[in-house]
Parts: C-alpha cells; structure tokens; sequence
C-alpha cells in the first residue's frame, strides 16, 4: 500500500482526524480540554517527515502550541508566517445531526466542531508540509508553521502571550497567512470571487457595573443596581452606531461593482450589502461598530436586592473609530455605570497588494481559471492581531471553492458544521502553489 502521493491525498483524513480530538475551549481553563493531544497529533504529523518541531506550553500546562520552520532559499528575505488554532469552540451533540467530534466523512462533508473555524485549513497547511518535506522542497524563503491555542478565547494562551514573551519565535516574519479568507462567493453561474481578508475589527469584551442600595424586596426602592444596569445595557445593545466605510470595504464594494454592476449607495450600503446573500452577514457588520450584551449576572436571592450588578458585552469596533466609539458608548451607559476591559484587542487593516496578494490569486487561478480575488474585513478577530504588533502584514488566506447554495458564514460556531471534502482537496492544491510561489 502506498503513502499519499500530495497534500491533497491526506488533507481530508488529517481534517478528519483533528476534528475527532475535542479541543473544546470554554474561556474557563479548569474546563479546557484537548490542545495538548491536538498540539501532539500535529507534532507527530510533522516529525514523521523529517522536521524539527518546538511543541509548548505558554502560561498554563496543556494549553500547548507547536512550531517549526522550514528554511528558505534566500535567508535575506523576511520569512512567512502561516498559522492556525487548534481549539474550537464547544458544540452541545443533541442539537447535531453527526456527533461534533465525531470526524465524519460523509454526503461530501467532512462534518464536526472546528470543520471550518479552522481544522480545515491546520490540515491544508499540515499536509502541504508534510508533501514538502518528502520532496525535499526549498521555498523562496523561509516559512514559520506554527499551530496554537486558545484562539476562541482571545489567544492570552496562544499567540498574545507567545508574542510577548516568545517573539525569537517568529524571527524574520514579516508577512502572516491565518484563517478566513480565500473562501469563494458565487456571483453568477460561472463568476466566483474569493475573498481575501486584508482587515478586522477590533475585539473588545466589556465588563459593565452597577451599583446600588442593597435592601428587601417587598420595599419601596429608588438605587436599585439591575434596574440601572438593565437600562443602560438595553440602551447599549438597542444603539445603532454610524455608518462607516473604511477602506477595506470601499475596497470589497468597488470590485464587486465592477464585475457586476451592483451599485453599493452609501445611503443603502447595507441593503446593497444584503443582496450578495449569506455572506451579507459577514460583510454587512464591517460598515458599523457593535455592542452586543451576551451575559448578565446579579443577585442571590428572590426577595434581596443585591448591591451590584455586572453585565458583558461584546463590543467590535471598526479601524480609526475607537476614541469616537468609546465617547458613545460612555453617553449611552450615563455616570452610574463602570466599564471595564476583559479582553481589548486592536482592529487592524492592510493594503490589498505586493507580491503576496499577487501569489494568492495566482494560486487560486491554478485550481480555478475564472477566480477573482478582492478584499474584505472580517467582523470577528483571528490570532493576527497579536502578529500585527510584531510588525507583520497579516491576511486571512484558507482557500475554499465552496457550493454556491453552501451559508458558509452559518457554519461558524453554527450547528452541523462541515466542510466539503472537494473544497478541502481544492485548498491543498491552492496551498500548495501559493507556497511554492512566496
């Protein structure tokens, strides 16, 4: 029996694999489970053709992140970073039609948590180093693998703390590849565009407080700290902030408009968004800050009115608009609300251009002679913002051709998540070229 022949010979059963090793990530370490096992199967992957591998644990045992290099054929040249997650975020398996961590390979799919946020593109990127190094194959320059935890979390166990305390790592990295981007949008029957992320809004998870008079129940009561909070959280999260286009999305909006004609008026620029559809909603959130409450907590008892109240809100906010979103969200809550930073990660934009750009859309061509490549910013944040402190131009590059009739933005952190096994065959191949081309 005979290994496999390309990256796309294993990619599928690599997915496959990664998705059956839970490596749920709650936000609560006593309840992590699996990067270590996970950071262990890409290890083994890696060494078994001939690489060196670093594999550790960054602040807390079992929160593991796997490295290596691959040397290039000029050292003068700034290196490449390519890097991806290993954990996911956590999947009830009553609500799914296959078992979450269950690797299935099946009506085309390879299906669980983690089959495109971002196992898919961990095993493109595995099985296109592992095929280089049975070829002997020598980049243009150096290429920096690395596979890290505690992305769905915000990376504190990941890339943050990596890049602070272990930036020898990424020596030379001036250029980052990561996930979500290179993903087909079917315009017509044979117009595909793919988009290539070249910004992300800034992440910032708000922890808000009230305080009041704590007191019984039955009584008559005016300082009440859930009825403070309550307003100013339903002010926050009813606030519809203004429109802005940066320009990333004047960018996205004029290349589509010139393949298709599509007017985007700024005026009714989401309802033009709108019409791209399922995909309206990861580019529709790119044109306005957010505020979003997710989670409330107050009191202990029926009849006791607690003294403080706190509330979380998931708050993304567009590149240059941070002081102008902090002064609205500070009108909105009014002087008897705290607010406080649980996680504070910057936005980030790049220019949609160089030779890097140019080797992504040549690849895709390679597998898919029509392929047009345009930028877009995503409305969640990836591990490149810790990247971009390092001084690195970061993209989101996991190359899918995807079904045209396929919700692909649903699949993130949705129900029944899966990939389809020819859009990962298809994203090796893509891989495999864009890497070859650096």
């Amino acid at each position: 029996m005979t290994g496999p022949q390309s990256a796309a010979d294993e990619v599928v059963q690599i997915c496959s694999d990664l998705i059956r090793i839970d490596t749920s990530n709650t936000g609560d370490p006593a309840t992590v489970v699996g990067e270590k096992e996970a950071a262990d199967y890409v290890a083994g992957k890696l060494t078994e053709v001939g690489y060196e591998v670093e594999v550790l644990d960054s602040g807390a045992p079992g929160r593991s992140n796997v490295f290596t290099r691959l040397k290039g054929a000029d050292p003068s040249r700034g290196a490449l970073l390519v890097h991806g997650h290993l954990d996911v975020v956590p999947a009830e398996p009553s609500e799914w039609s296959v078992h979450p961590f269950s690797g299935a390979v099946q009506d085309g799919f390879v299906w669980g948590r983690g089959a495109v946020d971002m196992k898919d593109m961990v095993a493109m990127t595995i099985a296109v180093a592992r095929q280089f190094k049975r070829e002997g194959f020598v980049p243009p320059r150096d290429i920096v693998f690395a596979f890290l935890a505690d992305e769905e979390a915000g990376g504190a166990y990941g890339s943050q703390w990596l890049a602070k305390n272990r930036p020898d790592l990424f020596e030379g990295c001036t250029e980052a590849v990561g996930e979500v981007g290179g993903f087909s949008l079917t315009l017509a029957e044979d117009q595909r565009v793919y988009l290539i992320e070249t910004a992300e809004k800034g992440m910032a998870w708000m922890r808000l407080r009230a305080k009041g008079k704590p007191g019984h129940g039955s009584f008559l009561h005016d300082d009440n700290a859930v009825t403070i909070l309550a307003e100013a959280v339903a002010r926050l999260g009813n606030h519809r902030f203004p429109l802005v286009m940066t320009d990333t999305v004047r960018a996205f909006a004029d290349e589509i408009r010139a393949l298709t004609g599509m007017e985007f008026p700024d005026e009714d620029i989401e309802g033009a968004f709108a019409k791209l559809g399922p995909v309206a909603r990861m580019v529709g959130a790119t044109v306005r800050d957010t505020a979003n409450p997710t989670m409330l907590s107050a009191g202990y008892k029926a009849n006791v009115i607690p003294s403080t109240a706190e509330a979380t809100v998931d708050c993304r906010v567009l590149p240059g608009r941070r002081e102008a979103f902090l002064a609205e969200v500070d009108e909105l809550l009014g002087p008897d609300v705290e607010r406080e930073w649980i996680q504070d990660l910057p936005a980030l934009e790049t220019e949609f251009d160089g030779p890097l750009v140019e080797a992504m859309a040549a690849a895709l061509r390679t597998e898919d002679p029509t392929a047009k490549t345009v930028p877009y910013m995503l409305s969640g944040g990836t591990d490149a913002k810790a990247f971009t402190d390092l001084g690195m131009r970061c993209f989101g590059f996991a190359p899918l051709r995807l079904p045209p009739d396929l919700d692909f933005a649903s699949l993130f952190h949705g129900i029944d998540e899966r990939v389809p096994v020819d859009a990962l065959e298809f994203g090796a191949k893509v891989m495999d070229t864009f890497l070859r081309n650096i």
